[in-house]
């Protein structure tokens, strides 16, 4: 409140000469929260600060002001799950997409809901169809399967050298098969020695 003979400041707000009156407002020296969005407009994004969460929704101060709005609790999320306004707490910032806005009545419509369903149109329009019946999720699909569809055929050349590795392995094989002929011949020169040196023997005998 105010005291006696306390200085303050106020706005003129009417003068009655006749009855030597002045009409003097405080409140009007005050900033208007809602100039503080007055550039807003529907389909805008707007960061908005959680100041109360109750079961309905959430109460919010819309930008930088203190212009109070409510988004509802089914305009939380797309998903049912999670449109539960205890998923957050006072002091939070979130985006939400404007979805009213009346500047005479000092009403503004908030959803999170429709600025989720907004991201993923758009993600759509730039990476695929909507006519054509082709979604985000059926694109970046078709592209993985293309990556690892070409894999196999990168591997598929390493194969043929190691089978002709193996082929050129085999030529040892037949050098080992010939060894046996190479030992007939010592066999054979220690034969041919005994006879000689049983010869030498029978000649010295005889004389």
């Amino acid at each position: 409140g105010f005291a006696k003979n306390q200085d303050v400041e106020a706005v003129v707000l009417d003068i009655d000469v006749e009855k030597e009156r002045i009409s003097l407002g405080i409140k009007q020296l005050e900033s208007d929260p809602m100039e503080g969005i007055s550039k807003l407009k529907r389909g805008d994004t707007a960061t908005c600060t959680v100041t109360a969460v109750n079961d309905g929704g959430l109460e919010v101060s819309v930008g930088e002001s203190e212009f109070s709005a409510f988004i509802r609790r089914s305009d939380l999320s797309r998903d049912r799950e999670d449109q539960r306004p205890e998923r957050f707490a006072v002091g939070d910032k979130l985006d939400a997409m404007i979805t009213n806005f009346d500047a005479k009545s000092r009403r503004i419509g908030l959803s999170i809901k429709a600025l989720e369903i907004a991201e993923e149109k758009e993600a759509v329009a730039q990476y695929g169809s909507v006519s054509s019946g082709a979604s985000l999720g059926d694109i970046l699909g078709e592209a993985l399967n293309k990556s690892t569809d070409a894999e196999p055929e990168a591997e598929a050349a390493p194969a043929e050298e190691v089978v002709a590795e193996e082929v050129v392995e085999e030529a040892p094989t037949e050098e080992v098969a010939e060894e046996p002929t190479s030992d007939e011949t010592p066999e054979a020169e220690a034969a041919e020695n005994a006879t000689d040196e049983s010869a030498d023997e029978s000649g010295d005998d005889s004389a």
